[in-house]
């Protein structure tokens, strides 16, 4: 029999667009097939490679050759044919690396078939890859693999009566975070491999318990993308460090927020001593609302506690309503033309501001900073004060303010006339009257809440042919991704906000209805979502002839938020340092969960019980054979024992 290997090489964003500059030969030293595009700016040096273990016995490197000329890879035409194939390599062809092998197995007998895939960024560093694995155990490289997986993932295990849950969380949603949206940076729909500076922020506070490293690490990389007039980079190429500096306003809020809550998890306030370097280059003039190019590092290196302030202080600019200002955009991009003018506000990001100067505030306190810290707070409560004032609109909160001081998100508008996140940070800052926080909350659950679609909308209605311009969310059909479809990333923080809310009803039943296994349990469910039932999406359309189609998969922060949401919100595990308080808010018909942790060398095995089905309240909390007091947290310790930590759940009333 023959076994062949193929690979089509893209070596750049787009096949058809890369393939012309794709340049193959055989390597004399290894027999691989080798590739380049010198015409990859980035990466024009690299080689990638494909190789059978040198077992190769034809080859070539021209897919019209291999699929032939009406071809299809169901029935390629040099398999067809049974000749060896042609060993063509070289420029002007349709590249691709075709590797085959010829072999015969007696009865009963086995073979095994190895290949390799790969790029170095140089003929020589690809020749000694093939050279390392070509003489390594594979078996023990694969289990070394494994092993790294196991001891990320199974840090937390979670066992609950919704199995879908269960099975994302302890493995899907974690690997989906850390494989493709922290370390690739690339999929399907997007393959640029950029930094985005909100967007990785968010990614690896879903890491801060089972990887704090890597969040540590990202930190001081995000805050080395920040000029010294206290702006970023809203993304950035981290083999060049070319990226674009913008107008929009939430990126050094999410700074602040993401030290302060990784300070929180993990006890590490060593962090914000670190020096770190700022970066420099053109201030955008007047008019212009962004500009790529690439920076140069300053010599000064402030420390990253200097880094979070510096982003603070330069997002305390309010306008006419006492609102922070949204520019070109707060976490809603396509909202870019609200305030391009320098005088549209947000009311999302008023209160998400708020919660970050709130937290900062605490570190600032413990650092011996006060007059720092009251700023601060004095801020906030303008804030506060200014949200529940002209950001209320009667029945929820409005979501923002155009130049000219005209409401978006008002009940009064035919298109966007309420929207999620206006309503979920409410909630999830701690500054919205409770009151009407509960009604906003409830005009969410009325309005965006499709339970026979088993949608959460983003807003509604979407944008069709809007009085004023919000910007190119516009661009988008009616439905589709952020206008007006279900955007999961805002819909996770409705579900955070019902938690804290005490809702776990609520909650649970949005948490499940953003599982992609509760999209695709049937067979007509799967022919609508259409898209992967094991990695969260970021969008679902929620427009005819489209209701519940997914859209954008793997490369989304949903997934980082679906995981915080679930264990934070949900289970209520909430680390701090060497303590942990469990304090869950669960579907009433719960009877029980548990959470298996690993601290270090030590494991915690939590059981959760429910015996009066209520969504809230822990009465009863016994670490081993102590009974500890109900709001008590637990001292951790890392003793290489098993420990046994059960929480009763009941009437507090």
């Amino acid at each position: 029999m023959s076994v062949t290997a193929y690979v089509e090489w893209v070596l750049g964003q787009s096949r058809s667009a890369s393939a012309p500059f794709v340049i193959t030969e055989v390597d004399p030293g290894t027999g691989a097939i080798f590739a380049r595009n010198r015409w990859n700016a980035a990466f024009g040096d690299d080689v990638a490679f494909a190789d059978l273990n040198g077992a190769q016995t034809s080859l070539t490197a021209d897919r019209t050759e291999f699929l032939g000329r009406n071809g299809a890879m169901e029935r390629p035409q040099a398999l067809a044919s049974g000749r060896p194939l042609s060993g063509s390599v070289g420029a002007g062809l349709d590249p691709c690396a075709a590797l085959q092998t010829r072999l015969q197995l007696p009865p009963g007998a086995t073979a095994e078939i190895v290949c390799f895939l790969g790029q170095a960024d140089c003929t020589a560093a690809a020749q000694a890859l093939l050279a390392k694995y070509r003489a390594a155990d594979l078996d023990a490289v694969l289990a070394a693999v494994t092993t790294q997986w196991d001891a990320t993932l199974g840090v937390l295990q979670i066992s609950t009566p919704d199995r879908a849950l269960d099975v994302m969380f302890n493995r899907w949603m974690p690997y989906q975070t850390l494989a493709c949206r922290v370390w690739a940076r690339t999929a399907f729909y997007q393959a640029s491999g950029a930094y985005g500076f909100r967007d990785q922020l968010q990614d690896v506070l879903a890491l801060c318990v089972a990887r704090p490293e890597i969040a540590r690490a990202h930190l001081l990389r995000a805050a080395a993308r920040q000029f010294a007039e206290g702006d970023v980079q809203h993304w950035w190429l981290p083999e060049s460090g070319r990226g674009v500096r913008t107008r929009v306003s939430d990126d050094r809020a999410w700074l602040a927020y993401a030290i302060a809550h990784y300070v929180m998890v993990t006890g590490d306030a060593a962090i914000l001593d670190e020096p770190v370097p700022f970066i420099a280059g053109p201030v955008l003039a007047d008019g212009e609302r962004d500009a790529f190019f690439q920076p140069t590092t300053s010599a000064e290196r402030p420390s990253l506690f200097d880094h979070m302030a510096l982003a603070l202080d330069a997002s305390l600019a309010t306008g006419a309503h006492g609102l922070p200002l949204i520019g070109t955009g707060d976490w809603n991009d396509g909202l870019d033309a609200v305030g391009a003018g320098g005088h549209g506000e947000s009311v999302w990001l008023g209160w998400f501001l708020y919660g970050a100067l709130s937290d900062c505030a605490l570190l600032a306190d413990h650092r011996g900073l006060p007059d720092k810290a009251d700023a601060w707070r004095r801020h906030g409560n303008l804030l506060r004060s200014a949200l529940d004032d002209v950001g209320w609109d009667g029945d929820w909160y409005r979501r923002a303010f155009f130049d000219d001081g005209t409401v978006l998100g008002s009940v009064g508008d035919r298109e966007c006339r309420i929207d999620s996140i206006a309503q979920s940070w409410a909630v999830i800052s701690g500054a919205g009257d409770p009151a009407r926080a509960t009604r906003a909350m409830a005009a969410l659950n009325r309005y965006l809440v499709r339970r026979d679609d088993g949608l959460v909308l983003l807003f509604e209605p979407p944008f069709d042919k809007p009085d004023r311009d919000p910007g190119y969310i516009k661009g988008y059909p009616p439905g589709i991704r952020e206008n007006g479809g279900q955007y999961t990333h805002a819909a996770t923080w409705a579900a955070l906000a019902f938690a804290l809310q005490g809702d776990g009803d609520r909650a649970g039943e949005i948490i499940s209805m953003l599982n992609p296994i509760r999209h695709s349990d049937t067979a007509v469910a799967i022919n609508r979502y259409k898209v992967e039932p094991y990695a969260i999406c970021a969008d679902v359309y929620s427009q005819a002839p489209h209701v519940g189609r997914g859209g954008w998969t793997w490369y989304t922060g949903s997934a980082a938020w679906m995981y915080r949401v679930s264990l934070e919100g949900l289970l209520g595990f909430r680390l701090s340092g060497a303590t942990l308080r469990i304090d869950p808010c669960i579907p009433r018909d719960w009877p029980s969960f548990g959470i298996v942790y690993r601290h270090g060398l030590t494991t915690y095995d939590i059981v959760v019980d429910n015996p009066d089905s209520v969504c809230r309240g822990v009465v009863a909390v016994q670490l081993d054979a102590a009974a500890l007091p109900p709001s008590a947290p637990v001292v951790l310790v890392d003793d290489g024992a098993t420990h046994r930590l059960h929480i009763t759940l009941g009437s507090t009333s």
